[in-house]
C-alpha cells in the first residue's frame, strides 16, 4: 500500500498481518479524497479520526495532506503496531495517537473536523458507526464524516446530513455533515 498525495505520496505502508483487517483500496481512496478536497478545499490544519483504521492509510493520507494530527481506534493489537510503526517510518509519530479499543464505544474527545469510518463490511455496521460517533460528541460542528461499506449498504444518517453516496468497486463511500 501506498501514501496517494501529498508530502508522502508514493511513500509505502505496511498492512497489518493477517486477515482480520480489509485495507481500502487504492483506487478508492483516491476517490474518497477527490470527493473530499472538491468539499473541503484543504486537508490544512484539520483535526482527524480514523475509526476502524486496520493500517492507518486513511488518516496517514490525511496527514500527508496537511491535517494537523490524527486519532486512530482498531481493537486488534497488531493493526495498532502497524499504524504506530507506519506513523514513525513517515515522521509522523508526534501528530499520532492510538487508542486501542472500539469504534463502537468511543472515549470522551475533543470533537474532530473530519472523521474516517471503514467497519466491518457487515449489515448495519455503517449506521450502528455513525450513531457512536454522534452519541460520543466526536464530530465537530461543520464535520465531515466519511463511511465506507459494502457496496450498495445505505447508511442511516441519523442527527448528519447524508451529502454524498458512491459505489467505487465493492464498496460505498457515504459523506456525511454534522450542520
Amino acid at each position: 500500500m501506498r501514501i496517494v498525495a501529498g508530502e508522502w505520496r508514493g511513500r509505502s505502508i505496511e498492512a497489518p498481518p493477517g486477515q482480520r483487517t480489509r485495507p481500502t483500496a487504492d483506487r478508492v481512496r483516491e476517490t474518497l479524497f477527490s470527493m473530499l478536497a472538491s468539499r473541503l478545499g484543504s486537508f490544512e490544519e484539520l483535526r482527524v479520526a480514523d475509526l476502524f483504521a486496520g493500517s492507518g492509510a486513511l488518516g496517514l493520507e490525511a496527514l500527508s495532506r496537511g491535517a494537523a494530527n490524527a486519532t486512530f481506534v482498531e481493537t486488534d493489537s497488531a493493526a495498532a503496531a502497524a499504524i504506530k510503526r507506519n506513523a514513525a517510518k513517515l515522521g509522523a509519530a508526534v501528530r499520532v495517537r492510538v487508542i486501542c479499543g472500539s469504534a463502537l464505544s468511543l472515549p470522551p474527545a475533543e470533537p474532530f473536523d473530519l472523521i474516517f469510518a471503514d467497519p466491518p463490511y457487515a449489515a448495519g455496521s455503517g449506521s450502528a458507526v455513525v450513531h457512536s460517533i454522534v452519541d460520543a460528541g466526536w464530530l465537530a460542528l461543520g464535520g465531515w464524516l466519511t463511511v465506507e461499506t459494502q457496496c450498495g449498504e445505505a447508511v442511516d444518517p441519523g442527527e448528519l446530513s447524508l451529502d454524498a453516496a458512491r459505489d467505487v468497486g465493492r464498496a460505498r463511500l457515504s459523506l456525511l455533515r454534522r450542520l
